[in-house]
Parts: C-alpha cells; structure tokens; sequence
C-alpha cells in the first residue's frame, strides 16, 4: 500500500492477510469479528452447535485482502485494505479537523484551516520558524492564539487559562490535526519570565518542555488535560500579559 509522509507518497510492504476462516458448517469469518463475538472466540455463532472456526480459508482470504477503497478525506486519494479503512482514517494527516472558534462549523484538512480562519476569522495569527523563539504577549483576557508554521502549513493552538481563583495561569500549545497522527511529533520548550527585580537587571522565570498535542478539535481542548506551563501571579507584566516566549521543534524521526 502507500502511505503519506511529508505530504509525499511512499510506497510500503503489503498489508498482512485477513486470517479468515470457516468454521464446519462452511460460515466464514475474519480474524477481526471473530474477536469481536461475545463468549468463545473460536466458536461459530451461526452454527447451532457453535462450531469452531478450524479450517482456514486461504483462497478467500487472499481475495478480500486486496480488496482496496480509497480514504475519503478530502485530498488524501489513498488506497487502503477496506479492512484497515478505520485505523488509516483515524490517523491521515489529512482528516478534517474543526475551527477553533466555537460557533463557526468550519471542519476541513488541516492545510485548509490557515486559508479558512484568513478570511472567516480576521484574528492576528503568529508565524513561526521550528527552532527558533517567539516571544509573545498574551493578554489573561484571552489566552489563546494561533500559530502558523509556513514551512509545512501546520497550525497551532496556544490555550490558556487560570487554575483556580488567584491560582497560577497555565499555558499549552495543541497541533492541529488527527490525534493519531504519525510523524512528524513536534516538541514545544515554553517559558515566562517576570518583570525586573532586586537586585537590577535579574527575574525569575518558569520553564517546561512538552511533547505538543494533536486534536481534531482545539476549540475543546481543556489547557488541564495537557502538559502545561504555571506562571505564578508575580511573573505576570501588570497582571494583565504573560510575556511568553515559545519554541516549537520538529522531530521527523
């Protein structure tokens, strides 16, 4: 079969066969349902005995197991055993994923979601380079921004939110696209630092390094279902902006 790496196309090793077998009344069935049965596995739900499922059908197997359907999402045009349809979706770097913003509706591939939120959203959106700081200003009235990366299109959700009442802010970052996505992972270092203190010229920061998370739907995302970074009350600029800086890195192997 082929699979996407990069946005390119890369051929693999064939897809393992379905192991379906016949029970003695002649029923078939693929390794698969016969997990998926209640009780005993091995036994034939159709047979009135229950008979066991001893005899494998290597012909059919054979036949079905080349069996290919395309993926539906839009762009993907892959070809998959119709078996396999399931686990492919849930992980195809181009499964719709949904708009952030709440009432909107929008879902489409990831690499439709930039051009979306450019002319459905006018919002500020950062652009990033992997390995390199951004520093940003977040406003405690509304932590949460997105972040473009030009060189493959991806997008990022930076969300926020306050713990508890005077309790540390936390921020975290989300890619969006399919949870199961394979490679590439990316890895986000994070890190605040305070106003200047005594004696002159030193702060304090807080610092943490995450795997960042993928999701179909950032505008879900609970920042405490993350990995994310506190800043304590005294390191907020005026109590108003977390001066944030962030770097994204890009791990294909």
């Amino acid at each position: 079969m082929v699979v996407h790496e990069e946005g390119k196309i890369m051929q693999t090793e064939q897809d393992p066969t379905m192991e379906l077998s016949k029970c003695k009344g002649g029923h078939l069935a693929c390794m698969d349902c016969r997990v998926e049965r209640p009780g005993n596995q091995r036994q034939c739900q159709k047979c009135e005995r229950g008979g066991g499922f001893d005899v494998r059908n290597t012909a059919v197997d054979s036949v079905l197991s080349s069996v290919r359907v395309e993926c539906p999402h839009e762009g993907c045009g892959l070809y998959v055993t119709y078996h396999k349809l399931a686990d492919h979706q849930s992980m195809c770097p181009l499964a719709p994923c949904k708009c952030h913003v709440p009432v909107c509706g929008y879902e489409g591939p990831p690499p439709a979601i930039y051009d979306h939120i450019s002319t459905a959203h006018p919002m500020p959106v950062h652009r990033i380079q992997y390995g390199k700081v951004l520093q940003l200003q977040v406003p405690l009235s509304e932590p949460r921004l997105l972040l473009f990366a030009e060189e493959d299109r991806h997008m990022f959700f930076l969300v926020g939110g306050v713990l508890d009442i005077g309790a540390p802010i936390a921020m975290s970052v989300v890619c969006i696209r399919a949870g199961a996505s394979p490679l590439p992972h990316y890895v986000a270092k994070m890190w605040a630092n305070g106003p200047s203190g005594e004696p002159k010229g030193t702060t304090d920061a807080v610092k943490v390094e995450m795997e960042v998370t993928s999701s179909k739907d950032p505008g879900e995302v609970d920042v405490q279902e993350l990995t994310f970074l506190t800043v304590p009350p005294k390191l907020l600029a005026g109590a108003k902006l977390v001066s944030l800086h962030i770097q994204i890195d890009k791990l294909t192997s």
